[in-house]
């Protein structure tokens, strides 16, 4: 490996994390390294050498004190100083992060509540790239590059661990993702610096979604639209005890399908809810449940609502008719 350049502060810099744009999978792969993509909250961890840890959110703020489990890191790393990036997860009991779990973790600054429930929902720290190493920057180093300084320099831990990369084999690297049911893949070129702060085309990100036919049973008001015009509707899945409320869907729907939308709600409209239990939307407006939807979503809710739905075409061919 080439000489790395030297830094001329030997305190570990404030280096904002490099970001991917969305894009499919790239075609030719050979020059291409494919991560499997983590569901949590980016975070820079930097370490002078003296046993002390900080951890910081893509936004700057300090979150050491929320994660109290990761501290021990600054320990293993005495002795150098580093700057990494990686993502904080919490992983369910299969073993796959989980957004909802982690949220009950984040935002958590008083010791001994972080403390409480480092115990309930551990985090994890999942450790992905190095961009400083005692006093030189690596940002110029190619990603194979900065890997193997990763690779020599930690392993994994209790609450931390370095994942392995394929490279080459992006299909084979989806496939994998698709069967563990994690959120999906992110392509890094093989010779790419790092850039901080930029989103490069050199990192590129494919999220795994589900597609599934939803039942509409009722829609909220759109600001400042005509009354009637849908800003999102309510869907729910058949099941032996009735229609389940399964999320509100806003995004994705063109004005001329709101048209269209509005016109049908105004015709099956009934004053109450045809879910089988509570739905805590303010504003809600009830339809008989006869049209179906196509919608596409990244996962589903520990409380069994749709994640991050997005709608993709109304399915007449599925209207029920009773």
């Amino acid at each position: 490996m080439a000489p790395l350049p030297a830094d001329a502060s030997g305190a570990p810099p404030w280096i904002a994390p490099m970001l991917a744009v969305p894009g499919p999978l790239p075609v030719p792969d050979t020059e291409w390294a494919f991560e499997a993509k983590w569901d949590g909250a980016r975070c820079v961890v930097a370490t002078p050498g003296d046993g002390t840890l900080r951890l910081t959110s893509r936004a700057r703020n300090d979150v050491t004190p929320t994660y109290p489990e990761l501290h021990a890191l600054g320990e293993v790393l005495r002795g150098r100083s580093v700057v990494l990036d990686g993502e904080i997860v919490a992983l369910d009991a299969s073993g796959r992060s989980d957004f909802g779990l982690l949220q009950r973790r984040m935002g958590v600054l008083n010791a001994r509540r972080a403390a409480r429930l480092a115990l309930d929902v551990p985090a994890h720290l999942v450790v992905f790239d190095v961009m400083y190493l005692d006093g030189r920057k690596l940002s110029a180093l190619g990603y194979e590059e900065r890997r193997a300084v990763l690779s020599g320099l930690l392993s994994g831990g209790p609450h931390w661990s370095v994942p392995s990369y394929v490279r080459g084999q992006g299909a084979k690297a989806w496939d994998t993702v698709v069967r563990g049911g994690l959120e999906g893949v992110v392509a890094k070129r093989l010779s790419s610096p790092y850039a901080p702060g930029l989103r490069s085309p050199d990192w590129r990100k494919t999220k795994r979604v589900e597609t599934l036919d939803v039942v509409i049973g009722g829609w909220t008001q759109r600001k400042g639209a005509p009354t009637g015009v849908p800003g999102a509707v309510l869907v729910g899945l058949d099941d032996p005890a009735g229609l389940r409320y399964a999320g509100s869907v806003g995004s994705g729907m063109s004005d001329r399908e709101l048209g269209e939308l509005r016109e049908y709600f105004a015709v099956i409209a009934r004053p109450d809810s045809p879910f089988t239990g509570p739905v805590d939307v303010a504003g809600a407006h009830w339809v008989e449940p006869r049209l179906v939807a196509e919608v596409s979503a990244s996962e589903w809710t520990a409380a069994g609502r749709l994640r991050h739905p997005v709608w993709q075409r109304l399915r007449p061919d599925l209207t029920r008719l009773d």
